[in-house]
């Protein structure tokens, strides 16, 4: 019972390592791209449950102690907080930590060279169509990738009749 609270490091070794590792994965999965965050197939899931492992003993070291689970919890809490009040308040660290919208296609056609980029494949643009109603990409004006990996569909004023 006394190891509950017995911390194998100092207090800060644990703020630190949680610091490094929550802005690397941050940086990691921003370079990965939308889709990696955004709507999450099996794989992705399996990525991310990997990554929590892989990095497990980055964060904790030898320690196995109650208080050293809550100070790094409190951390990386503390960092998420950080980011989003940061990026609430600078719309360059915005664009840094979240990217911009990206342009998939315009008036009925898509650019193959911009999914290819961002590894969207033609099932992805066609299931959201359907999800906004749309039987057809040619009565799509704009097919926009967000910033969370989503593929909003704005339909041609035309297109209703």
């Amino acid at each position: 019972m006394s190891g509950l609270f017995e911390l194998a490091m100092p207090w800060w070794e644990f703020v630190l390592r949680a610091v490094i590792v929550y802005f690397l994965l941050l940086l990691m999965l921003r370079l990965s791209g939308k889709r990696t965050v955004g709507q999450f197939t099996p794989f992705d899931l399996l990525v991310v449950v990997l990554l929590g492992t892989a990095v497990q003993n980055s964060l904790i070291g030898e320690d196995v102690s109650l208080l050293g689970g809550l100070i790094l919890a409190a951390t990386l809490i503390g960092c998420n907080w950080l980011v989003g009040f940061a990026t609430a308040r600078s719309r360059l660290l915005d664009r840094l930590a979240e990217g911009s919208p990206v342009l998939l296609g315009r008036k009925g056609e898509l650019f193959p060279a911009v999914l290819r980029r961002q590894n969207i494949s033609r099932l992805d643009i066609d299931e959201a169509l359907r999800e906004n109603g749309i039987a057809d990409l040619s009565r799509a004006a704009l097919v926009m990738l967000e910033v969370d990996g989503t593929i909003t569909v704005v339909p041609r004023r035309d297109a209703a009749g």
